[in-house]
């Protein structure tokens, strides 16, 4: 009876060991974003594919600073034909940084939105969740030069980014 007891409770032990992958090392942010500067139309150069995005092109969001401080947050995509909306609110998480923001389209439900990388003219960002489970490439322009964007996906790969799952945005299908 002690051997069974001792033989499960090792057994036990060695299962609780077992993790479902290698411990990441923490999303880092960057040092500072100024949110006036950061407000304005953004294009969606690539993305994880999210079941809320399904069937969308011409992906870009506007984001409007408010006189509280809060961002209203304008996303849209073209779909089966015309253009698709999704309003929401953004407000800082993080004063210090102003880099690691929550987003909301519909309370009581909220997401982590945080800028990991910049373009210091801000004319590109990286946005993710410290899961990893979300990755947004945005820029001011529908497009990125491929340079550009082969250093971002590189940089994103060294910090553990599943960038096989990366995908592009088609750009093209709106006149608006």
């Amino acid at each position: 009876m002690k051997k069974a007891f001792f033989s499960c409770s090792i057994i036990l032990l060695l299962a609780s060991c077992i993790s479902e992958g290698p411990v990441l090392a923490p999303l880092e942010v960057v040092p500072q974003v100024d949110l006036a500067r950061y407000t304005g139309r953004w294009y969606e150069i690539a993305t994880f594919p999210q079941r809320f995005q399904k069937g969308c092109t011409d992906s870009r969001a506007e984001y409007r600073l408010q006189d509280d401080g809060n961002i209203e947050v304008l996303n849209s995509c073209f779909r089966n034909g015309k253009v698709d909306t999704a309003k929401g609110k953004a407000w800082v998480a993080d004063k210090s940084t102003s880099a690691k923001l929550n987003v909301s389209f519909f309370w009581p439900f909220r997401g982590d939105y945080w800028i990991i990388d910049l373009g210091k003219d801000y004319e590109y960002a990286v946005v993710s969740a410290p899961s990893r489970k979300y990755l947004w490439i945005l820029a001011r322009e529908p497009r990125m030069d491929e340079y550009q964007y082969t250093r971002l996906v590189g940089w994103l790969k060294e910090r553990a980014f599943d960038v096989a799952r990366l995908r592009r945005t088609e750009h093209g299908n709106r006149l608006d």
